[in-house]
C-alpha cells in the first residue's frame, strides 16, 4: 500500500513535471521529495507531541523507576522498548529532550535511539514473510545488541561530557514549576505538576517545535539530498558487483555506502532481498539495511544539535564497529 507521502511525490515528480519514472534524475527528486515531506511531517509530529507530554511529565516517576533498578536493567528495558515502539531517527531530537528532562542516563537514552530505528514489529514481520524466521531472529537479536552495548560503552567513558549546551538548558528548565515548600509531599508534587491546562501544554509544545525546527531545518535538506543523489545515481548492481565477492572490506564499506542512504527498516527489506538475489552475502546485506536505517546522514545531522562533533564521531564509529563486526560473523556463519 503506497503512502501519501509516495503518493504526492509521484504526482508532482511523474504526472504535474511528466518525468520519466526511469530516469535517474527523477529517482532522486521522487526520493527527496518523498522523503522531506515525510521527515517533515513526523519530525513536527513528534516533537509536538512529546513536548505536549513533557509539559505535563512527572519527571520523579519516571527517574524514581530507574534509579531503584541497576543500569543492565536500565540497558534491556530501554532497547526492549524501543524495539517494540515505531520511532525512526528522525525523531531522534525530541526524543532525547525528553529523556534528558526525565534525568535518564545517557547510556539507557542511546540504547533506546540506538534499537527503536532498527527494529520494529512491521520490519519483524516482513523479515520473518520474505527472509524466513531464523533471519529475523538474527536481526531482532543484532538490533538489541546494539542498543544494549551501546548504551553501556557511552556509559563506560561518560560520553555526558560531550553534550551541547542545549541538552544542560533542557535539564534546567521545565514547564512546571516545582513546589518549594520543603513539608509538601511527593503526591502533592504530582498533584502540581498534572494540573497544567491544555493550553499552556500547547503554548510550551508550539515553542518547542519552532525553537527545533528553526534549528534542523536546513541540516534535514542537506542530509536528504545526499541521499538523494546516491539514491537515483547508484545502482544496485553497482553494490552487488563490488561488494558480493565476500571479501573482508566489503562489509565496513556496505556499512559506509548505507550511511548516506536513509530508509526505514520496512522499506529497506525490499531492497534486501533484492540484493540477497542479485548475491550479496547475508552478512554484508545485513550491515548495509543496519547502516542505512541507524546510522543515517539525517540523524546525524539532527543529533548534531544535541551532541558535540567529538561525541558525534565516537558513536558513528561504534555503529560502523558494530555493524561491521555482525556482518563478518554472519557471513562466516552463512
Amino acid at each position: 500500500m503506497l503512502s501519501i507521502f509516495t503518493l504526492l511525490a509521484d504526482f508532482l515528480v511523474y504526472s504535474l513535471a511528466g518525468l520519466d519514472p526511469s530516469a535517474r534524475f527523477a529517482s532522486s527528486l521522487h526520493f527527496f521529495i518523498e522523503d522531506v515531506s515525510k521527515i517533515f511531517f513526523l519530525v513536527t509530529v513528534m516533537i509536538y507531541l512529546i513536548a505536549l507530554l513533557r509539559a505535563g511529565m512527572d519527571t520523579e516517576k519516571v527517574r524514581n523507576y530507574l534509579s531503584g533498578k541497576t543500569r543492565l536493567f536500565g540497558y534491556l528495558t530501554a532497547s526492549g522498548l524501543g524495539a517494540v515502539t515505531p520511532f525512526c531517527s528522525c525523531s531522534s531530537i525530541p526524543l532525547f529532550l525528553g529523556f534528558t528532562q526525565a534525568r535518564i542516563p545517557l547510556g539507557i537514552t542511546m540504547a533506546f535511539l540506538i534499537t527503536s530505528p532498527i527494529v520494529n514489529e512491521v520490519a519483524l514481520v516482513l523479515l520473518g514473510g520474505i527472509l524466513g524466521l531464523r533471519f529475523m531472529l538474527i536481526y531482532l537479536a543484532i538490533g538489541l545488541g546494539a542498543g544494549i552495548i551501546g548504551g553501556f560503552f557511552l556509559d563506560a567513558i561518560k560520553a555526558e561530557r560531550y553534550l551541547t549546551p542545549l541538552v544542560s538548558q533542557v535539564k534546567a528548565a521545565s514547564p512546571v514549576s516545582a513546589p518549594t515548600c520543603d513539608c509538601e509531599s511527593e503526591s502533592a508534587q504530582v498533584a502540581t505538576a498534572t494540573r497544567i491546562g491544555l493550553s499552556e501544554r500547547h503554548a510550551f509544545a508550539k515553542q518547542e517545535l519552532k525553537e527545533i525546527l528553526g534549528r534542523i531545518w536546513k541540516w534535514v535538506f542537506i542530509g536528504i539530498g545526499a541521499g538523494a543523489l546516491l539514491h537515483g545515481y547508484v545502482p544496485e548492481e553497482f553494490i552487488t558487483s563490488h561488494l558480493g565477492s565476500g571479501s573482508w572490506w566489503s562489509v565496513p564499506a556496505a556499512v559506509l555506502l548505507g550511511i548516506p542512504l536513509y530508509s526505514n527498516a520496512s522499506g529497506m527489506i525490499p531492497v534486501a532481498e533484492s540484493l540477497l538475489g542479485k548475491g550479496l552475502p547475508v552478512g554484508t546485506t545485513l550491515a548495509f539495511m543496519m547502516s542505512t536505517v541507524a546510522a543515517s546522514f539525517p540523524e546525524f545531522m539532527l543529533l548534531k544539535q544535541v551532541m558535540k562533533p567529538r561525541l558525534l564521531g565516537i558513536f558513528f564509529v561504534m555503529l560502523l564497529v558494530f555493524f561491521t563486526v555482525a556482518g563478518w560473523i554472519l557471513n562466516i556463519i552463512y
